[in-house]
């Protein structure tokens, strides 16, 4: 019904837009949202408010629109294939969202001419007709704030940022970081470190820092146009006072630490329920490690999600290892070249593990370094088998 209601508002508001309202008299904003509780909000999101008094018009556009009634919806959400389209909603009914979520919102009102504010305001109105509402999110290069940016500086003549948005050598996954040590979600966090490859750990340019609503508000904040500021200083539409918990950004660490010192001893005791117990947790640990791999190979081939390719977390997290959970059982003559080859990738994993062109997360260190343990163990207890 959502998605309905939001169609008519970009239909209606798309005939307003062509109405060819007088570029002397709207003014354009750039609104930026700060982040939610919600996995989709993490991150903020960026909008475009419109406001034309001579016909009474406050309006709000934005791209981050998606439903969970798509057909085949958690599928195409997995394989990047989801699509997302621009809505309209009025001011108010905008805010009240933020306003109920307790979530920030500030305002960058675009000091430019006529002339640029009709081009905004043409490329808003395509965006908002039939098939051009749609389109297949990325989340490093085509989101919410993207689309924003691009509609903005794209038509803003001679529009340019000379000062850095963030600091030199900062990569896309440091950005990621900064949410989501800022809210306080070290799994989340993990889970993204497990999944994103190393596209991400590139170094980026002004342009591509501004995937982020909070890094797009203050390169909007220096961009200029022949030399004079295109927007003005963001002020508070909503002080939200949203909480920001940034506590427990180790806890990962702590208690996969603690997993891998308690499963250690336990293989090294003699006892019979100990050696019992190692066995079983040995499969577990297989089996949960080769399921993230087969995870990550279909991420990396099978999606569409390019920040999920040349991933180097496959080298501990390998997909074999379910085969091997099960294989345990009966204890096949090949286990110990299986282990020991295995052993040979886990160590030399560990061996360049600060120097890989992907950042891995520290809180796996404990674990690979458990895994190459239980590898060289289990290694050398089917070859004396043998």
């Amino acid at each position: 019904m959502k998605k309905v209601f939001s169609g008519l508002l970009c239909l209606i508001f798309s005939v307003c837009l062509n109405a060819q309202i007088n570029g002397a008299h709207a003014r354009i904003s750039v609104l930026t949202c700060g982040p939610g509780e919600e996995l989709y909000s993490l991150f903020g999101h960026t909008a475009i408010r419109v406001i034309d008094s001579t016909d009474h018009l406050d309006v709000v556009f934005n791209w981050g629109g998606f439903t969970f009634d798509q057909p085949y919806f958690y599928l195409k959400f997995l394989r990047g294939q989801l699509l997302y389209y621009s809505s309209a909603d009025y001011y108010p009914d905008f805010m009240q969202e933020y306003i109920e979520d307790k979530r920030n919102v500030y305002e960058q009102v675009l000091n430019i001419d006529s002339a640029a504010r009709q081009k905004i305001i043409a490329a808003i109105n395509f965006n908002m007709q039939g098939d051009n509402r749609f389109y297949k999110y990325d989340f490093l290069l085509d989101n919410c704030t993207t689309r924003v940016k691009n509609i903005v500086l794209q038509n803003i003549a001679g529009a340019a940022i000379t000062n850095k948005v963030v600091p030199e050598k900062t990569t896309s996954r440091d950005l990621i970081h900064y949410y989501l040590d800022r809210g306080g979600e070290p799994w989340i966090k993990l889970g993204m470190d497990i999944l994103l490859g190393e596209r991400v750990d590139r170094n980026v340019s002004n342009d591509e820092a501004m995937f982020m609503p909070e890094f797009f508000m203050k390169g909007l904040a220096d961009a200029k146009q022949d030399n004079k500021p295109i927007a003005g200083k963001a002020t508070v539409l909503f002080n939200g006072n949203a909480a920001q918990n940034a506590s427990g950004n180790f806890l990962p660490l702590i208690i996969l630490s603690i997993i891998a010192i308690t499963v250690f001893f336990i293989s090294k005791s003699k006892a019979r329920w100990a050696q019992t117990f190692t066995s079983i947790l040995d499969s577990l640990l297989f089996y949960i490690t080769g399921l993230i791999g087969i995870l990550i190979l279909f991420m990396w081939f099978f999606t569409d999600h390019t920040v999920c390719q040349d991933n180097f977390n496959l080298a501990w997290a390998l997909p074999f290892n379910l085969i091997v959970a099960f294989a345990l059982i009966k204890k096949p003559a090949w286990l110990s070249n299986y282990f020991f080859i295995v052993a040979v990738i886990t160590a030399l994993l560990l061996a360049a593990w600060f120097w890989l062109p992907q950042q891995m997360n520290i809180a796996l260190l404990p674990i690979v370094i458990l895994l190459l343990n239980r590898y060289i163990t289990l290694s050398n207890k089917y070859r004396r088998k043998a």
